[in-house]
């Protein structure tokens, strides 16, 4: 063999090395769907900071969303009444005792299936958030929908959960009932690239029209529907003839109005975690999704606050919205047990020896008051003001 021959083969090998190795990381990419989101999460990373290294306090509100379905898996409605019994019965039991930086116990926001509506359920949620644990909002599932038979839906379950159950809240310059939406499956504005489990390109105009104040669907990371937009709190509006409206949007920031016709999107964490790699190569996928053999922790949390999650001009207030199915077997183990209690006692010891981190338990409503107030004029209100009360006016702050 000569030289010259020597040379191309190594020439040769290493670009079918090269070769492979890309193809290798576009598979992989393509089975956790990430082809969508990798990219804006590479260019992001000069904003990803380690919490600790910025000046001044930092306030964390944690906002805790459950996709909560009660009869989910097939279960009979006698599972499903047990499920929520022992929410109900455990969990002031359990977290009553803990409290955050403003003085307030762990708080739940139950988003509730719209196609598992027992009035029996949300009698009983209602007693437990009544007693200060949390509130309740809107989750739907449907598939090949309509606009005009998804707005009769929202119209309906929204209203039966404020008139017969007393939950949602009033808009008192419009009237309206309001409520915060997550979408069944992650599909929201029909973003699943098979168009199934949604089927309305102009979902975000329905939600608008029938008094969503914002959507907490995302990140739905490793589903195909996640959005480019990653780790922000934006505004989206329907794009005539697109489905995925909400793929971009403007960003939340200080001193801007929000238009009206843009509905409110908030964001949970999606990172790529290095800590915790699959075949000791691969990083595990960061979504903030609490869930067996996956509980919240400090180091999950510090995870969580590294994706900066804030509004634009207000970079000392952190938004941290998690996401769990919390009436999965498994799950309501992880929920009601010893990891959770854990957290709550680590996030307790950390505010009492780390200078400037104050932590807040707040409902998915309570966060979306907080947004609008980072972005008022003028300076930010005193958290405990905001706390005080768990029956905040839509329109304060």
């Amino acid at each position: 063999m000569t030289l010259f021959d020597a040379l191309l083969w190594i020439v040769t090998a290493l670009v079918a090395c090269c070769a492979a190795g890309v193809i290798g990381v576009w598979f992989l990419l393509r089975t956790r769907n990430m082809q969508n989101w990798i990219v804006p999460y590479v260019r992001s990373r000069k904003q990803r900071v380690d919490w600790r290294e910025c000046d001044g306090p930092r306030d964390v509100f944690i906002a805790v969303c459950d996709h909560y379905e009660p009869e989910c898996y097939g279960a009979s409605r006698r599972i499903a009444a047990e499920r929520v019994d022992r929410w109900v019965r455990e969990y002031p039991e359990l977290f009553e005792r803990y409290r955050d930086s403003s003085g307030r116990c762990p708080q739940h926001t139950f988003f509730f299936p719209e196609d598992e509506y027992r009035p029996e359920y949300l009698d009983a949620l209602a007693e437990l958030c009544a007693q200060g644990f949390g509130d309740v909002d809107v989750h739907l599932h449907h598939d090949h929908d309509t606009a005009e038979a998804l707005a009769e839906k929202l119209h309906r379950f929204r209203d039966a959960l404020h008139n017969r159950h007393g939950l949602l809240r009033t808009d008192p310059v419009t009237g309206q009932v309001v409520y915060g939406f997550i979408h069944g499956n992650w599909a929201l504005c029909n973003s699943r690239p098979d168009g199934r489990l949604c089927g309305v390109d102009q979902e975000l105009s329905v939600l608008l029209e029938t008094g969503c104040y914002a959507d907490f669907t995302l990140p739905s990371a490793p589903s195909p529907a996640q959005t480019r937009t990653i780790n922000s709190i934006y505004y989206a509006q329907d794009i005539p003839g697109r489905r995925c409206s909400h793929d971009h949007g403007y960003r939340a920031v200080a001193n801007r109005t929000a238009l009206a016709d843009h509905l409110l999107m908030i964001q949970g964490p999606l990172l790529l975690d290095w800590e915790q790699r699959k075949f000791g190569v691969v990083p595990r996928i960061e979504n903030g999704d609490i869930h067996e053999g996956r509980p919240a922790t400090w180091r999950r949390l510090e995870q969580w606050m590294r994706a900066n999650v804030h509004v634009g001009g207000r970079p000392e207030w952190l938004f941290v919205k998690l996401h769990t199915h919390g009436c999965k077997d498994g799950n309501i183990d992880t929920w009601l047990g010893p990891e959770t209690q854990r957290f709550h006692e680590e996030l307790a010891r950390c505010a009492a020896r780390i200078p400037g981190f104050r932590y807040h338990y707040v409902t998915a409503w309570e966060m979306a008051r907080l947004v609008h107030a980072a972005e008022a004029d003028g300076p930010l209100p005193d958290p405990s003001d905001v706390f005080s009360s768990s029956t905040l006016e839509y329109a304060a702050v």
